[in-house]
């Protein structure tokens, strides 16, 4: 059985390529983005429109309320249950997002771990409130290996691996105790368009979201009972737009603010994935014709044999 992955920066397409390519193979998407598992964020995080994705099948999409929480352990666990029963119907499992993390553990699999402590994190996040980057200069200390592999600003990754490091009272697990995924042929597609290009088309993603709805949709969300403090309102985008609306950042200020720590972001996904060397790169956006009918000419052999 195969399996296809498409990964890459924000912005680059990944989605419309995935539709080509499970049009072409028979394939449903199985979502890697972290973001879009959550119901009612959908314009922030370029989520495609039940509307427009063609008849093809959709999972791990819209699955949680905000106020849910959730590992990339719980997220390999149901994607692999996703694919198992994708493949099980004959059908091409893509697997599609910029969430590496969410990737690897679905692929190459997490070492055991314990489960959440609430009041533990509670208290965690409070010493954050107080002094921002607190967390992670604890976890520098304690686990500088892990610490090295976390972005500073990450406050959910550095939280969980205190979490784990307080609750065993002991060195996190080696990956070498984790458990792939068997029983598949992994093909890898990585999108990589010229950077310039990404960067602006970044900034009109962004100036569109804000002008066609982003605003309406946080103040929807509010509405319907959430506080604000929920983990997807930490989301590029989202935490701008709830700024502004409580009046800390002018409208001007949202817009330019999610578009700089967009392109950071973006920089920091190409950086994570560069380092599979199993990954097909190609040179372009996921929604030029050119680089879809590479796709599908450089994996046709494999891909037909899903």
């Amino acid at each position: 059985m195969s399996l296809a992955t498409v990964v890459g920066p924000t912005g680059s397409g990944k989605s419309a390529l995935a539709l080509c390519l499970a049009q072409q193979y028979g394939g449903e998407i199985v979502n890697c983005d972290s973001l879009q598992l959550y119901r009612g964020f959908d314009i922030g995080t370029a989520k495609t429109p039940p509307g427009e994705r063609r008849g093809v099948p959709h999972h791990m999409f819209d699955v949680l309320a905000p106020q849910e929480s959730y590992s990339a352990g719980e997220y390999a666990r149901e994607a692999r249950k996703a694919i198992a029963e994708i493949a099980g119907r004959g059908r091409l499992p893509i697997v599609v997002g910029g969430t590496g993390f969410y990737l690897r553990a679905l692929l190459e699999g997490l070492p055991v771990l314990p489960g959440r402590d609430e009041p533990l994190r509670e208290r965690l996040l409070e010493r954050e409130r107080l002094r921002q980057g607190r967390l992670h200069r604890l976890l520098s200390r304690l686990e500088p290996a892990a610490a090295a592999r976390i972005h500073a600003n990450d406050v959910q990754k550095t939280m969980r691996a205190l979490e784990v490091r307080l609750l065993t009272r002991q060195s996190l697990p080696p990956p070498a105790e984790a458990h792939s995924l068997e029983g598949y042929k992994v093909i890898k597609l990585g999108l990589d368009p010229d950077r310039a290009a990404l960067q602006q088309r970044l900034e009109d993603r962004t100036r569109a979201m804000f002008a066609y709805g982003l605003l309406e949709e946080v103040r929807g969300l509010l509405a319907a009972r959430a506080t604000g403090n929920e983990k997807p309102f930490e989301a590029l985008g989202y935490k701008q737009a709830l700024l502004h609306l409580r009046g800390a950042l002018t409208l001007k200020q949202a817009v330019e603010s999610t578009i700089i720590e967009t392109r950071q972001y973006a920089k920091r996904q190409r950086t994570w994935f560069q380092r599979d060397p199993d990954i097909r790169w190609l040179s372009g956006f996921g929604d030029d014709p050119q680089i879809i009918a590479e796709a599908i000419q450089s994996n046709i052999n494999a891909l037909r044999g899903a």
